[in-house]
């Protein structure tokens, strides 16, 4: 299979973006018919729980179960590949600190927007309270996962796996990464030909596992179709409109770092062109938003980052495999602007201070967060309760959680391979493709 298409031999059909943007756009529109045309029929919630949803799900499952391989392998011969010690420092720098310049402009554009359109301010308290009840039931299953988060010291040492197969076992990304990251420095550490031969197998194990994932990719469009359809059938426009500021608000903080913030650093610092920039990561874009995982992205990801961004191998697999996870600027923007708009709701005053250390909270816990959907919102019960604002309010979001999780993790996706790039820029190779 190539990147170009996905049926046909010789470069016939239609390109992997074009089949999930047709198969967003039906399942958007078809969704909608069924909402406002049979909205209460019982043969839609039927449909919805045993056909669409599990196909849905059959799709993610399928992509997480090749997720642990693929970042690990890609991790280790990333990290092989550099060779030496102080490479892989050069670039683990350079990485940290745009890591932290993204996020500290993330932090800016949140902060100013909700306090200056305080979308806390514009929701009906009657719809408000209807809608907290709607959510009580599925707040009540987030809170109970929030209370077996780990925090504070014992989400530092849960980074460190006491068994790595445990690790891989419970999907742990973190702690699998660490180990990635321990192992790969060991294959660069001791540089000898015993050690050949494991780097052939990671190598193997890479190919191996973007190969099935490649196998896996042609269900996207029928995934797409489904996770639209149930979106749009259960929800309708009220998903928007019911919280319209709100949404608004996140929805434009988003936009700004993704449309003003990362094509301003591509054409300062990469000196890329923004918009050949997006032409050539709109696959991993559409993949994203769809699924609304970063995980279940990252194969995407990593293709474009070889074969339409031209990045060198040893940036790419290192970048995108720490991003996937570490790199997380829209859910951070998203977890704080939720928390600052509930606490304008409930009326709890935040001062700027706590309110910037509500955000840098909601990026050192983005580092921690599942890239599978929904995975924020623990994080977000978590701070809410730190700052006085009822947990139970969670409950108002529920609603347009699956609409906001699709339009961050794109966020999230596009800021990741931005980065890549913009850690490629003076690197050796800068053409040089991932090997097939």
């Amino acid at each position: 299979m190539t990147t170009a298409t996905v049926t046909g031999e010789g470069g016939r059909g239609l390109s992997l973006q074009w089949q999930m943007g047709i198969g967003f756009a039906a399942g958007l529109l078809i969704g909608l018919a069924v909402h406002y045309g049979a909205g209460d029929a019982a043969w839609v919630k039927t449909l919805t729980t045993y056909v669409t949803a599990p196909l849905g799900q059959l799709f993610l499952r399928l992509l997480f179960m090749l997720v642990i391989p693929l970042l690990f392998s890609a991790l280790v011969v990333g990290i092989a590949e550099m060779g030496e010690i102080r490479s892989l420092r050069r670039i683990g720098l350079k990485t940290l600190g745009w890591t932290i310049v993204a996020s500290t402009i993330a932090v800016i554009v949140s902060l100013v927007l909700v306090n200056l359109l305080q979308p806390g301010s514009g929701v009906d308290p009657d719809v408000a309270r209807q809608m907290l009840a709607d959510g009580k039931g599925a707040a009540g299953s987030i809170l109970e996962r929030t209370a077996t988060t780990p925090s504070g010291m014992d989400a530092l040492l849960a980074i460190v796996p006491t068994n790595i197969v445990t690790a891989m076992a419970n999907n742990d990304i973190l702690a699998v990464m660490f180990f990635a990251l321990f192992f790969g420095i060991g294959l660069v550490l001791v540089d000898r030909p015993e050690t050949e031969s494991i780097k052939r197998a990671m190598q193997g194990l890479f190919e191996i596992s973007m190969r099935l994932i490649g196998v896996v990719i042609r269900l996207a469009p029928i995934a797409v179709f489904c996770f639209m359809f149930n979106l749009a059938a259960l929800f309708g426009w009220d998903l928007l409109v019911r919280l319209s500021a709100y949404v608004g608000v996140v929805v434009l903080a988003l936009g700004v770092q993704m449309f003003v913030i990362f094509p301003a650093l591509l054409m300062i610092v990469a000196k890329r062109s923004p918009i050949q920039f997006f032409r050539d990561v709109q696959e991993a874009m559409v993949m994203a938003f769809s699924t609304a995982s970063s995980n279940a992205s990252l194969p995407t990801a990593l293709r474009v980052a070889d074969e339409k961004l031209k990045l060198p191998a040893k940036v790419g697999r290192f970048v995108l495999t720490i991003g996937a996870t570490a790199n997380q600027n829209g859910t951070a923007m998203f977890e704080g602007v939720t928390v600052i708009f509930l606490a304008q709701f409930f009326g709890v005053d935040l001062s700027l201070w706590q309110q910037v250390t509500v955000m840098l909270i909601c990026i050192l816990g983005g580092i921690g967060t599942a890239g599978v959907p929904a995975g924020s919102l623990p994080v977000v019960a978590l701070i809410l309760g730190m700052v006085g604002v009822p947990p139970e309010g969670i409950g108002l979001v529920l609603g347009v959680d699956r609409f906001l999780d699709m339009c961050r993790t794109t966020l999230n996706v596009t800021g990741d391979l931005a980065l890549a790039t913009l850690v490629a820029s003076g690197e050796d190779g800068a053409d040089e493709p991932l090997p097939a």
